[in-house]
């Protein structure tokens, strides 16, 4: 089942249990689909641009909740807190700190990364690999870590 056929079925059934957090959230990834396929560029909706789509509005709402809470709007960090919820049970699911580090490790090792001149060649190849499966922030600072940037 593709991600636009999985919205078009949560939708019914969020529609039918009145959860209208859920309802709004989803009818919000669905804009961006429709957007997507609307947007005139010829790309076809494949399952990477789809971790693109749903990555993109999950960042979102984690920069959102950063901001409302250094704004003491804990009301409004738990609405885009929830809704992230929502949002990430469409991405696959996301890798732990360690997983990530194990990452880290193989890919260095196979492009001889080993100091910080190195960050802008293994930044990339990680990110790769992690795409959709582990929040670009955390991936950063455990690459900075792991070659001793901080």
């Amino acid at each position: 089942m593709s991600l636009k056929e999985k919205i078009n079925e949560d939708l019914k059934a969020a529609m039918k249990s009145g959860d209208k957090l859920k309802l709004e959230t989803i009818r919000s990834i669905r804009a961006l689909i429709l957007e997507f396929e609307k947007s005139g560029t010829g790309k076809e909706l494949n399952p990477e641009e789809e971790i693109k789509l749903l990555s993109a509005a999950a960042k979102k709402r984690k920069d959102s909740v950063e901001q409302y809470r250094n704004a003491k709007r804990e009301d409004l960090a738990s609405k885009e807190e929830s809704e992230l919820q929502i949002i990430l049970k469409y991405l696959p699911e996301q890798l732990s700190e360690e997983e990530i580090k194990e990452e880290i490790k193989k890919t260095a090792e196979s492009i001889c990364a080993k100091s910080k001149e190195d960050f802008p060649k293994l930044m990339p190849q990680v990110m790769k690999v992690l795409k959709g499966k582990a929040d670009g922030k955390l991936v950063k600072s455990a690459i900075e870590n792991f070659l001793g940037i901080n």
